[in-house]
């Protein structure tokens, strides 16, 4: 089971690394043409809904609920079963979003005044974040589509496409920060454009992989439908199993509100940076694992189902130790390398980095979750995550509490963190006491070696990187000597392993 696993993870993230890639190139251009500014604040406060939705469909919500139904229509029905499911799926989800989002741009005072109420009603700011956040909302529809056409080729094996849809909002972001910012009156708003017009062309490049398939929908409505009823009802429920953290990152920009000017940003850009390892190897293990537990189930299988999650959790561990901890040790050489630029100064590069850190110490937690939340909906239950769901969020309230006077944003982020792990750790112990996981061999020498290996890793990032010396340093300068350290912090990573006598089968039971 490991090889094709280890194969199809190596494909997915491949592709989005290139998504990611061009990410970072969208961020750099956003913060050298914008700078931090209240309206840089107003857009990155109200992205948060349609990004947490992006995230809730395509790598949340829709793809842990619909890949049970999608896998016993194809066990059940064969292609047609397929498409008539798919078609029923995604003419309800137009029927039942379309009042949704016209509510939600009649209603965007309502929702900006939630979200970030520091922003103070009638405002200049205000208003822009309200502009903004209604241009934005028909995206939501189009990410649903978006995320049902990509679930519909996950099934089939087919992951290569839908990693790389992410890559059309990023260049459309791009292109909008540099030809159509300049000639506008308030150029911030280009942003908000590319980002619908990138849901619209997100769906049409999903159209020849479904062709191909002869698998493109006819959109019907059909809310009675068995199957579109299984969805209905672990819908409510999978928002909070799947989506904690992003509700927690939204928690955490509607506090930065009433925090100095540029918190917002700060956590916005240390997010970003989080967000990559995270996506390149959260995202996907949790895409190429959850087809098969959902097989594996379907067929009564549970020792394929243990193993394909302990898989996923040997492999988080392998990749999210050296990666937390190279984001913990260069924290301010990355966001110095990456943003700053013109309006991003050397402050923002140190405000920044204390929110980096923090998320730094939750990356383990973040994945974890991603990788175990598929053990519960593979089998339909997303009613004990979501429990725990709710009891992550009261535990990030508690913790924001705690951590916001003394640490200001910084805080928020940590308690981020700190909730992660919460999460991770109920979902486990679940999975434990129900005998649903069942660790392999060799876990103990396991955790030895990349212990040892992830430390070694860190104290030579220590006392060879000295975080100072980057801010007089040019941009070629940083970018050569990021990579040098990010390539020399693998080096020491990867020798200690095999010198301890690490191999890649041991990541299979």
């Amino acid at each position: 089971m490991a090889r094709p696993l280890f194969k199809s993870t190596l494909m997915v993230g491949f592709m989005t690394l290139i998504s990611r890639v061009l990410g970072f190139v969208r961020d750099m251009l956003i913060a050298q043409v914008f700078g931090v500014s209240p309206a840089t604040d107003a857009f990155f406060a109200v992205f948060k809904i349609p990004n947490f939705f992006r995230r809730l469909f395509a790598e949340g919500v829709f793809t842990q609920t619909l890949m049970p139904v999608l896998s016993d229509c194809q066990s059940q029905g064969g292609l047609a079963g397929l498409k008539r499911f798919s078609g029923k799926a995604a003419g309800t989800l137009c029927a039942g979003m379309a009042p949704m989002i016209i509510t939600g741009i009649m209603a965007a005072p309502v929702l900006v005044s939630a979200l970030a109420p520091g922003f103070g009603y009638g405002t200049e700011q205000f208003r822009l974040a309200v502009e903004l956040l209604q241009i934005m909302q028909p995206y939501l529809l189009l990410v649903a589509l978006v995320s049902l056409a990509a679930s519909v080729l996950n099934i089939k094996g087919r992951f290569a496409v839908p990693a790389l849809t992410p890559v059309v909002l990023n260049v459309a972001m791009i292109i909008a920060a540099l030809k159509f910012a300049p000639i506008m009156a308030e150029p911030i708003k280009a942003l908000a454009w590319a980002v619908l017009a990138a849901g619209a062309v997100q769906c049409l490049v999903q159209i020849p992989a479904l062709l191909k398939l002869k698998l493109l929908p006819a959109f019907s409505v059909d809310f009675a439908d068995p199957g579109i009823q299984r969805v209905l009802k672990q819908l409510l429920p999978a928002v909070f199993a799947v989506s904690v953290t992003q509700i927690n990152l939204l928690v955490d920009t509607l506090i930065a509100s009433f925090l100095a000017a540029g918190s917002v940003s700060w956590l916005y850009y240390s997010d970003r940076l989080v967000e990559f390892p995270l996506g390149l190897f959260g995202v996907a293990v949790a895409t190429v694992i959850l087809p098969g537990l959902a097989k594996s189930y379907s067929q009564d299988n549970p020792e394929a189902f243990s193993a394909a999650i302990d898989w996923g959790m040997r492999l988080v561990l392998f990749i999210a130790l050296p990666a937390s901890t190279g984001l913990f040790m260069l924290a301010e050489p990355m966001l110095s390398t990456l943003f700053e630029y013109r309006e991003f100064d050397a402050q923002g590069v140190h405000q920044a980095g204390l929110s980096l850190k923090a998320y730094s110490l939750g990356l383990l937690g973040f994945i974890l979750v991603r990788v175990l939340v598929p053990g519960f909906s593979a089998r339909e239950d997303m009613k004990t995550p979501a429990r725990y769901g709710v009891y992550t969020m009261l535990a990030n309230l508690f913790f924001n509490g705690l951590l916001v006077f003394p640490l200001a944003h910084a805080g928020l982020a940590l308690a981020t963190s700190l909730g992660a792990f919460v999460n991770a750790g109920l979902l486990l112990w679940k999975l434990r006491k129900d005998q649903i996981y069942r660790p392999g061999s060799g876990w103990s020498v396991l955790l030895l070696r990349l212990t040892l290996a992830t430390l070694t890793m860190a104290v030579v990032l220590y006392f060879g990187v000295d975080a100072g010396d980057w801010q007089h340093w040019q941009a070629q300068q940083r970018v050569l000597h990021l990579l040098a350290w990010i390539f020399a912090g693998m080096l020491v990573y990867l020798a200690v392993l095999l010198v301890s006598g690490f191999k890649i089968r041991h990541l299979a039971i």
